[in-house]
């Protein structure tokens, strides 16, 4: 077929447009259908410990919700300041997450140079868990109490050592704050994730720590080392017999940790609310509440906005009181 110069001008015309139009149209399929392919959990701890668990659980929870695959991918190292530089720079299209735990609140006071902020490089999604801390101890060390055990350290300050999750660790922290508040001393071990960490104390090669109770709680029911008092201002109903911090050795003083979803800044409302979702639905499935109620987890769900504000203001606090103790990467 002929075309004169005016037709074939027309006829490239509405063919571009129609692609123009097609590509558009893609466009919006494919924003419709999100997620289309398997989304990257970013945990930046080992795998074993008590958050990876949850991470795990909630990941699998909101597969089923999403139509996709959730997997964690564990980057430990750093405070988890690996994972969050990963997700910061990560495309923002809603397939490469963030669980971060409160650690990334933390590092801002205790690093003079990050490779991302959390307030500008990263979105809120949703918070997801409280996590209670206890203090426990390795099965060689002569306590049988946290009163005993504060005694022993009071005895030979600093001989005892302590395990930690990684240097500024919410685990680090707690620990000093438990120290602090119990005038006593001891030496710093830390480790790239709590399974390490942990297994090291039942091991008998550190003498105690400060974990979360999801890490803490399998080991303490298999009698695999001690549990000596939890960090809640009352006894918690998954470890009944374990008293308080609060009741024993230091009134008032009640420690724990949290954990959520990030994503990195740029990425669509209509993703993160639909992650949002995703996450909610997870934290009311039956099967997960139990396994949260075991390990003395409490699931936790915002919204974004929510989240936002709640990381804002434990940002402002734990920097004063990094500041206020003058606590040192070491």
């Amino acid at each position: 077929m002929y075309f004169g110069r005016s037709a074939k001008a027309r006829y490239f015309a509405v063919s571009a447009g129609l692609l123009v139009t097609l590509g558009f149209a893609l466009a919006a399929h494919s924003q419709e259908h999100y997620p289309s392919k398997p989304i990257r959990l970013v945990l930046g701890f080992a795998a074993g410990g008590g958050t990876d668990v949850i991470a795990r659980g909630i990941a699998q929870k909101m597969g089923d919700f999403l139509g996709t695959q959730v997997f964690v991918d564990n980057r430990p190292g750093a405070n988890g300041n690996i994972a969050g530089e990963m997700v910061a720079k990560a495309s923002p299209d809603g397939y490469t997450l963030l669980y971060n735990t409160s650690s990334i609140i933390l590092s801002p006071g205790l690093y003079a140079k990050l490779g991302y902020d959390v307030r500008k490089d990263l979105m809120p999604v949703s918070i997801t868990a409280n996590l209670p801390m206890i203090v426990v101890a390795s099965p060689k060390l002569p306590v049988k109490s946290v009163g005993e055990l504060v005694a022993l350290l009071k005895k030979e300050p600093g001989a005892l050592n302590y395990a930690s999750a990684g240097n500024g660790n919410i685990t680090h922290l707690s620990a000093l704050l438990f120290m602090q508040a119990t005038g006593t001393t001891a030496t710093h071990i830390p480790y790239k994730g709590e399974a390490p960490a942990v297994a090291d104390v039942a091991g008998n090669q550190v003498d105690f720590y400060v974990g979360t109770a999801p890490g803490v709680i399998p080991f303490i029911k298999d009698k695999r080392f001690k549990g000596l008092a939890v960090s809640t201002l009352k006894r918690m109903g998954a470890m009944p017999d374990i008293p308080t911090i609060n009741e024993t050795v230091a009134q008032g003083l009640e420690l724990g940790a949290w954990s959520g979803v990030m994503a990195p800044a740029g990425t669509k409302k209509e993703v993160i609310d639909k992650l949002n979702s995703a996450i909610d639905h997870a934290l009311k499935d039956k099967d997960l509440l139990a396994k949260f109620s075991v390990q003395g987890a409490e699931p936790l769900h915002t919204t974004p906005a929510q989240y936002g504000d709640f990381i804002q203001s434990e940002l402002l606090r734990w920097t004063k009181i990094i500041k206020d103790n003058d606590v040192k990467m070491n």
